[in-house]
């Protein structure tokens, strides 16, 4: 099917064949693996096809595994609240009912709508309201952002083995790049203060991710460093970050958890650390804990400090050409271009800030 398919995708050569923000204009439907699928190519070539499907999630594949092409639109649509409902009906099956508010569509059990969707909605508009304030022009989404609550542990791992996602033990919930959703699971208790406290923090920390990369902070199509990434979304779980309205104290906008991890770290800090963290996503491999913790630090860091050159370089690296490795020469060059390269006085002015916490 190669021929039919560089046919199809011909088609859209009048335009760029990869966004950076939204879909290009148009649509095909294909069918891939039996599955009926229709959306907005991003990229193609001879080998691999992106494309953006109508339900907002990334689909990744050769023109040869696909076949049926045939272009079915102008313009690109995503689904609209009612296909959104019947698609996470039908895939979820009984128990669940599904809620709208005014960017999101949420899953959940039933009889539970006033629990999740406010909590949902109040979240974006915080991060939203958070952005505008500091002068970064976010973008509408161009779909409804999906979260899913399941009814507990045992139905949250069968449902994210069930869509590609084998989440390790201990895990409450989590953000997909591909399918755009987050997914997480009640622990039950509300009675139990840190067990609400624990579920409604990683809703805080994957909320953030989903909007980010809705939203224009980060891109889809061309992801940022991990610290960046987690950086922003361990920031936003402290209280005075994400609802300031109701916390308004200095202290309130600290991640006391963090901050505790980082305090260990001080004693063996070097500028190494801090370029190291800048140019590879290694520790988020050998040691989760620290690279976490140095993320929120140094997001704090220079949000508290030069707010400005944060979003400039948020900027930088939201609109990188999509699809395309981030080199770790690219990486060095968008951060000094900014912050400057002199590392060590860049780490005396970063753990000076720090010790008044």
């Amino acid at each position: 099917m190669r021929i039919a398919a560089c046919a199809v995708f011909a088609m859209f050569m009048c335009t760029p064949a990869v966004p950076a923000a939204l879909p290009v204009e148009g649509m095909v439907k294909l069918t891939l693996d039996g599955q009926k699928i229709e959306g907005t190519p991003l990229s193609w070539n001879r080998r691999e096809v992106h494309l953006l499907g109508r339900d907002g999630r990334l689909w990744q594949f050769s023109p040869d595994e696909a076949s049926d092409y045939r272009k079915t639109s102008s313009r690109f649509r995503s689904y609209s609240p009612s296909e959104f409902r019947a698609e996470l009906l039908r895939d979820l099956g009984k128990g669940f009912e599904v809620s709208g508010t005014g960017h999101y569509i949420v899953a959940h059990p039933r009889g539970q709508r006033d629990l999740w969707t406010g909590r949902f909605e109040d979240l974006y508009r915080s991060f939203v309201h958070y952005f505008l304030v500091r002068g970064f022009k976010l973008k509408k989404p161009p779909f409804p952002l999906v979260g899913i609550v399941c009814r507990d542990q045992r139905d949250f791992a069968r449902y994210s083995a069930e869509n590609g996602s084998r989440v390790p033990s201990g895990v409450l919930g989590y953000y997909s790049l591909g399918s755009n959703r987050i997914t997480v699971y009640d622990l039950k208790d509300r009675h139990d203060l840190d067990d609400w406290h624990k579920t409604a923090s990683v809703i805080i920390h994957e909320a953030t991710h989903q909007t980010a990369f809705n939203t224009g902070a980060h891109s889809r199509y061309s992801q940022p460093p991990l610290w960046v990434a987690e950086g922003l979304a361990t920031m936003f779980e402290a209280p005075g970050v994400y609802d300031s309205r109701h916390y308004t104290l200095r202290s309130d906008r600290i991640n006391q958890g963090r901050l505790r991890t980082f305090r260990k770290l001080v004693p063996h800090h070097k500028p190494e650390l801090v370029a190291s963290l800048v140019v590879s996503d290694s520790l988020f491999r050998t040691n989760p804990a620290a690279a976490y913790a140095e993320a929120w630090a140094l997001t704090f860091f220079l949000v508290e400090t030069q707010p400005r050159k944060y979003m400039k370089y948020l900027a930088l690296t939201a609109n990188r050409p999509p699809f395309t490795e981030y080199t770790a020469a690219e990486r060095t060059a968008d951060f000094t271009s900014v912050f400057g390269d002199d590392w060590r006085m860049f780490e005396a002015r970063f753990l000076r800030f720090m010790d008044g916490y």
